[in-house]
C-alpha cells in the first residue's frame, strides 16, 4: 500500500505486462492503473485500478471546466432563465451564484478521486460495497446516455446550418414530413452520425489524447464567441444594447426572489452530472491543490466571464435582429456570411464534442466497466452510451425551454441523492480514509464486503432520498394535468437536486449511527489513505 496522497510505483508484475504487450502491438494506448496481483479480476482492470502517474496540471482542470461550459447546451440552458421573467443582472447573478455552488461541491467529490486515483465508481465500493456500487454507476452511466443523446443532437444542429448554407440542394432532406424517420430528418441523421463518428473517434483514443482536445477546444470556442459578441455590438451600437431580456410577466424585486432561487438551482442541476462523477478527472490531477485551483479558474473566474457573453451577446440580438436569440446557432444563422456560418457552426460543434466527451462518454465508460472489469473495458462501456443514445431519440424531448427545466429536475433528482451519500460516506462516516487494496478484493472479510458485496444502508438511503427527489419532479406536474388540483407545485422540481442530496446525506448518517456497517476505521490505519493529511 502507498503512502497518504503519493501515486502508486508501477506493477511489474507478468500479467499486467502481458496485457500491455498485447495492447501496444495493436497499436492501442496503453492502461494506467496499476493492477496489483491480489486485485480479484472480477473488481479490477486497468481502467479502474489505481493510477501510476497523476499529471494533470491546474491548466488541465480548466481546460476541461472551458470544454463543459462552452457548448451549445450551456448557452441554451442559460438563455432559457430570460423565460423565466427576470432582468438580465439577475440571470447574470442567478448563473454565477449556482456555479460558485458547483464549485464547492466539485471539490468535495473530487478528494477522494484524487487522494486514491481510482474513478468514480471505484471510490463508491467503500460506501456502497464492491458489488453495490454497480448501483450508483449504473444509475450515472444511463443519465450520460441521454446527455450524451442530446448533446450530439444539438450539436448536429450546427452541422446542418453548414451544409444547408453551402450544399442548398440538402434543404429537401432536411424535411421532417417527408424524408424523416422518428421525429428526425434524413439530413439531421446524417449530421447526428458525423459527430457520433467523430466523438468516438477521439474518445477511442483514451484519455491522454482527450486531454489534449479539451486542452485547447475550450480556448478556441472562447475566441470565437468573443469575435461573435464584438461583431453583434458593433452592429447595434453599445447606446442600443439593453439589458432588460425579460421574456416573462414583469417581476417586483419580491416576487423574483424565488425565480432567481429556481434559477440559480436550475444551473446546479446542469452541472450536476459532470460534478457527481468528476473524480473520473480529479484522479488525474497531480495533487488535490492542482484541482481545487483548477476549479476556481473553470468555474467561478471562467463562467463569469462566459455568462457576460451569453447576456451581452443575447442583449445585442435584439437590435440587430429583431428579436431576442439565446441559441448561439440560431444567432449564426441569422449573419449574412458563409464564412461566420463556417466558423461559427464548427465551433460549436468542436465545442459540444468537447463537453460530450468529457461528461457523458467517459463518466459511462468507468461506470459500466465497472459491471464487469474483464467483459467490459473502458472504451466498450463508452460505445454502449454512444449506442444507446440513438436509440434515446433525444430529438424528441429536448426541444423546447420547458423541455430543458422539466428534463433538469428529473436529472438532478436522480443524481443528487447519489451525490449526498458519497459526500456522507466519505467525510461523516469514513473520516477521509480509504483502504485502496479492500476496494479490489472479493474476500468476504474485506473493509468493503458488508453483506454479500452490499452496503444495506447505502442502498436504502439511495431509496430513501430517490423516492421523494422524483416525486417532487413528477407529482406537481401529474397532479395539474389530472386536474386534481389548482395549486400550482411545480417550481418544487427546481429544488429536486437540492431535496435528494440533503436527504441522501441525511439518511445514510442516519442509517450508519443506527446500525453500522461502515467501520474497521483504526484498524491498519497506517495502510489507509487519508485525506485529511493533505496540506492542499
Amino acid at each position: 500500500m502507498t503512502e497518504p496522497g503519493v501515486s502508486p510505483a508501477p506493477s511489474v508484475t507478468e500479467p499486467v505486462h502481458g496485457h500491455q504487450d498485447l495492447v501496444e502491438a495493436a497499436g492501442m494506448p496503453v492502461g494506467i492503473g496499476v493492477v496489483e496481483p491480489v486485485y480479484d479480476p472480477r473488481l479490477a482492470n486497468e481502467d479502474l485500478a489505481p493510477l501510476r502517474e497523476q499529471k494533470w496540471t491546474s491548466y488541465n482542470i480548466f481546460a476541461f471546466w472551458m470544454s463543459d461550459v462552452h457548448s451549445v447546451g450551456g448557452y441554451v440552458t442559460a438563455g432559457s432563465l430570460f423565460a423565466l421573467g427576470l432582468a438580465s443582472w439577475q440571470v447574470l447573478f442567478a448563473l454565477v451564484a449556482g456555479i460558485v455552488i458547483v464549485n464547492v461541491f466539485c471539490n468535495l467529490v473530487a478528494k477522494p478521486s484524487q487522494v486514491t486515483g481510482v474513478p468514480y465508481p471505484v471510490i463508491n465500493r467503500a460506501i456502497f460495497g464492491v458489488l453495490g456500487a454497480n448501483v450508483p454507476a449504473i444509475v450515472r452511466g444511463a443519465i450520460a446516455i441521454a446527455w450524451y443523446g442530446v448533446q450530439t443532437y444539438l450539436a448536429s444542429q450546427s452541422l446542418i446550418i453548414i451544409f444547408l448554407k453551402f450544399w442548398p440542394a440538402t434543404a429537401a432532406l432536411n424535411d421532417t414530413a417527408q424524408y424523416g424517420f422518428l421525429g428526425l430528418s434524413a439530413l439531421g441523421y446524417i449530421c447526428y452520425a458525423i459527430l457520433w463518428v467523430a466523438q468516438a473517434a477521439v474518445f477511442w483514443k483514451g484519455m491522454e489524447a482527450i486531454r489534449r482536445f479539451i486542452d485547447w477546444a475550450g480556448p478556441a470556442v472562447y475566441v470565437v464567441m468573443v469575435v461573435l459578441a464584438i461583431y453583434l455590438v458593433s452592429k447595434a451600437g453599445w447606446q442600443n444594447i439593453s439589458l432588460d431580456l425579460s421574456q416573462g410577466d414583469s417581476l417586483t424585486f419580491a416576487e423574483s426572489i424565488p425565480v432567481t432561487l429556481s434559477a440559480i438551482a436550475l444551473v446546479v442541476s446542469y452541472f450536476s452530472g459532470p460534478m457527481l462523477n468528476f473524480g473520473d478527472f480529479s484522479r488525474y490531477g497531480r495533487s488535490f491543490g492542482a484541482v481545487k485551483r483548477g476549479n476556481l479558474l473553470g468555474l467561478p473566474l471562467n463562467f463569469l466571464f462566459f455568462s457576460l457573453l451569453t447576456v451581452i451577446t443575447a442583449s445585442a440580438t435584439v437590435p440587430v435582429f429583431g428579436e431576442l436569440i439565446t441559441d448561439p446557432i440560431h444567432t449564426v444563422q441569422r449573419i449574412d456570411s458563409a464564412f461566420a456560418i463556417l466558423l461559427g457552426g464548427l465551433t460549436f460543434v468542436i465545442a459540444t464534442v468537447g463537453i460530450n466527451i468529457v461528461a457523458n462518454f467517459i463518466s459511462p465508460a468507468f461506470d459500466f466497466s465497472n459491471v464487469s472489469p474483464q467483459r467490459i473495458s473502458w472504451r466498450t462501456g463508452g460505445m454502449i452510451a454512444a449506442v444507446g443514445s440513438v436509440l434515446l431519440t433525444p430529438w424528441n424531448w429536448y426541444s423546447n425551454p420547458d423541455a430543458i427545466h422539466y428534463t433538469l429536475g428529473l436529472l438532478g433528482a436522480l443524481i443528487g441523492p447519489l451525490f449526498g451519500i458519497l459526500i456522507a460516506g466519505y467525510y461523516v462516516i469514513s473520516k477521509q480514509r480509504v483502504w485502496v487494496d479492500d476496494l479490489f478484493t472479493m474476500d468476504p472479510g474485506g473493509r468493503y464486503w458488508f453483506s454479500r458485496g452490499y452496503n444495506p444502508n447505502a442502498v436504502w438511503a439511495t431509496v430513501l432520498a430517490g423516492v421523494p427527489a422524483i416525486a417532487s419532479v413528477l407529482l406537481p406536474k401529474l397532479l395539474l394535468d389530472l386536474e386534481l388540483t389548482t395549486v400550482d407545485l411545480t417550481w418544487i422540481a427546481d429544488y429536486s437536486w437540492f431535496l435528494g442530496c440533503g436527504l441522501g446525506f441525511v439518511a445514510l448518517v442516519a442509517l450508519e449511527r443506527a446500525a453500522p456497517r461502515i467501520g474497521g476505521l483504526d484498524r491498519d490505519v497506517e495502510q489507509a489513505t487519508d485525506g485529511t493529511a493533505l496540506a492542499s
